[in-house]
């Protein structure tokens, strides 16, 4: 705009002179032109079209400009008003066309103009100044197209390694969810269906072929439910919530638990973690009842809640039952690494698992993932040891070792 705003004294200044017409029809579609590029600009639309527009017009009338003016009998001293204009439409050219017409057009609008600036309509001038204004227009327009072109690379290769970084995190975020998937389908066959299997096939009794249909009915329930679609993300339920399901499901179970609750009235959780912690303790309830102790050995067992908005949520399963060595586990049973771990794991949290054989079993379900646990993984990983596996390595032996914290790394 401002280039063209340069060139309005010499069109006013040779249109007194020549009093033609087509020079003022020429200098208006260009101005119309030049002002539909600027609009264009500011709200993002339509500029490869406008930019073409002013070329495209520049390069007509440079090629009308003889014949607009043949009628004018004296000689133009000054240049056309034209040549002020030049840049702009290589300038253009070099945004509104692809690249070779662009090159192309830098070439040919400059020269056209050298051939117009020799005839007498453009003032006659001599080849040598004629030539000098073309070697001058075809560089600034070379210049103007190669600043234009690299710029555009440069945009490309950005846009270009978003792309990429979107897809790779498209990616990962489908290789995610296809693992928590694959974990809550994992906990689910282990939970139900692998529980209902085992009661068919021992049922010899009409009473247990009966309880094994109600657990099959209830299995398809849960696999019907999974199937549906996930809670949302962002809702939240209270912790007093899961506080009154865990609370029913230690008063219905065929073991007794004492159940102690120290969270605070007003904690709220996401929904999925209220799922997958309900989940994992419950699971947690049965292999203890199923596996801490015979019938007739006395276990106490312990369901323990605590929620605050600064500790976060633990959920502690505790028994004095006969224990068992993590190290022995194989690694085909899913109850503790899928249904537990990997499942608690899923939404955020953390599962430790204090237990010896012999010295019953305490499971602490902790939500978000504590820092100390955290920070024993990052110095686990850059080879410093934590100071708690320091001094359980300065512990003499035989000694009993210290009853962990809930949440705290074993």
């Amino acid at each position: 705009m401002i280039f063209a705003l340069q060139s309005l004294p010499a069109v006013l200044q040779q249109h007194d002179e020549h009093r033609a017409l087509g020079t003022a029809a020429m200098a208006i579609a260009l101005g119309v032109a030049i002002a539909f590029v600027v609009v264009a600009t500011i709200f993002k639309v339509y500029v490869r079209v406008s930019t073409s527009m002013v070329a495209i017009f520049y390069l007509v009338a440079i090629v009308a400009w003889p014949f607009a003016i043949a009628h004018v009998p004296e000689d133009v001293s000054d240049k056309p008003w034209l040549w002020y204009l030049c840049t702009i439409a290589t300038s253009c050219a070099a945004i509104g066309f692809r690249l070779r017409w662009a090159a192309m057009y830098t070439v040919l609008a400059p020269v056209a103009y050298g051939v117009v600036r020799v005839h007498p309509s453009g003032g006659e001038a001599d080849l040598l100044l004629a030539s000098l204004d073309v070697m001058y227009a075809v560089l600034l327009g070379q210049v103007v197209l190669i600043i234009i072109t690299l710029l555009r690379n440069a945009s490309s290769n950005v846009d270009l390694a978003q792309s990429n970084a979107l897809a790779q995190y498209l990616y990962s975020v489908r290789q995610h969810a296809t693992e928590v998937e694959r974990v809550e389908v994992d906990s689910l066959v282990h939970d139900s269906v692998l529980a209902t299997l085992l009661s068919a096939a021992g049922a010899r009794t009409d009473k247990g072929a009966e309880l094994a249909a109600t657990m099959a009915g209830n299995a398809v329930s849960r696999l019907l439910e999974a199937s549906a679609a996930r809670p949302d993300d962002e809702a939240r339920v209270p912790f007093s919530r899961l506080s009154t399901r865990l609370r029913h499901e230690a008063s219905a179970s065929s073991a007794p638990f004492s159940f102690i609750d120290h969270s605070e009235p007003r904690v709220a959780v996401p929904e999925q973690v209220s799922e997958a912690l309900f989940a994992a303790a419950l699971q947690a309830m049965v292999n203890s009842v199923q596996h801490a102790g015979q019938a007739d050995v006395r276990v106490a067992r312990t369901l323990t809640l605590s929620a605050s908005t600064v500790e976060g949520c633990h959920v502690e399963i505790a028994d004095t039952g006969v224990g068992f060595d993590a190290c022995l586990v194989p690694e085909g049973r899913l109850g503790l690494r899928v249904s537990i771990q990997e499942r608690v794991a899923s939404v955020g949290g953390f599962v430790d698992v204090s237990t010896s054989v012999g010295r019953g079993t305490i499971i602490t379900l902790s939500w978000p993932r504590p820092l100390d646990q955290a920070r024993a993984e990052v110095e686990a990983i850059a080879g410093f040891p934590s100071m708690d596996m320091q001094s359980d390595a300065s512990a003499a032996p035989g000694d009993p070792a210290p009853r962990p914290m809930p949440g705290a790394a074993s």
